[in-house]
């Protein structure tokens, strides 16, 4: 099958990068740091807040496609520990935006068969906006299709310090004195346990730092940065990262490929370089 056939393209670049991807390559796991709302609004004198409704259609977008392509997971950020920091009257409108966003496209979210996890400190937030995530999570936890992992009220660091607490609560109540944590007991008190760790992380806006994000789950991912800001990161931007990630060789700290299939990765290494500094003119 082809990917044209999953995803119909809305115009000819579409439909050029569909024409490269091979679904039997594509990453298992995306996850994104959805950054530069702000300064697109900025750039159009507009106020911060209208960056944010914006991000909220470019998100749907990117589900809507993800689930089409069969994507098994996809993990978005969507707000860290550290936007408590922001103005008082933007995080409210954020939180608002969060529950009109579930209310609206929760049914859709549905009838697509996507099911809604959140990672984080839920607890932490509003109770409206717990109480509507809990919803949706219940409402859809029987869908088999593309799991949609929210982070809210996320932090890498905090979900490392959760999950050793967790493992020293766990030592204490059975008196576990010779006990001894291997990577795999981490990963089963991380936020995100059962899930597989992200192939592929996307960044956008063009800033070079992975912002306190998956920290542990991204040692081995590959890491995309374009300087689209969120907002105008359509699917075609995305089709373009999932092409890129296709290009590269996954080495996890292994051998390279032997020289004469390295010298054809250079070349595609160099079009990659080509097609990064379009995309920076595009951003």
């Amino acid at each position: 099958m082809k990917a044209s056939e999953l995803l119909k393209p809305a115009n000819r670049e579409e439909a050029e990068l569909l024409d490269q991807l091979d679904l039997k390559r594509l990453p298992q796991h995306v996850a994104v740091i959805m950054d530069g709302n702000g300064r697109w609004a900025e750039r159009r004198h507009l106020p911060r807040v209208a960056g944010h409704r914006a991000g909220v259609k470019a998100a749907r977008e990117v589900i809507e496609s993800c689930a089409r392509l069969k994507l098994p997971y996809l993990t978005l950020y969507a707000f860290s520990l550290e936007n408590w920091r922001r103005p008082q009257a933007e995080v409210d409108f954020l939180m608002r935006l969060l529950r009109e966003y579930l209310k609206r496209e929760l049914p859709t979210i549905h009838k697509n068969n996507i099911r809604l996890l959140v990672i984080g400190r839920p607890e932490q937030l509003p109770e409206a906006v717990r109480k509507d995530i809990e919803e949706a999570m219940r409402i859809t936890a029987g869908n088999t299709g593309m799991k949609l992992v929210v982070a809210l009220n996320y932090g890498g660091r905090a979900e490392l310090v959760d999950a050793f607490n967790a493992m020293l609560d766990h030592v204490r109540r059975n008196g576990l004195s010779a006990f001894h944590a291997d990577e795999q007991t981490i990963s089963e008190h991380l936020y995100t346990a059962g899930l597989p760790d992200p192939d592929l992380l996307i960044r956008t806006s063009g800033e070079m730092r992975v912002s306190n994000f998956l920290l542990w789950q991204i040692a081995y991912a590959e890491i995309y940065v374009t300087e689209t800001l969120w907002p105008d990161f359509s699917r075609a931007r995305l089709l373009e990262s999932l092409v890129d990630f296709e290009k590269r060789e996954r080495r996890y700290g292994g051998l390279g490929k032997p020289r004469e299939k390295a010298a054809a990765g250079h070349e595609s290494e160099g079009a990659a370089r080509a097609s990064s500094k379009a995309r920076a003119g595009r951003g």
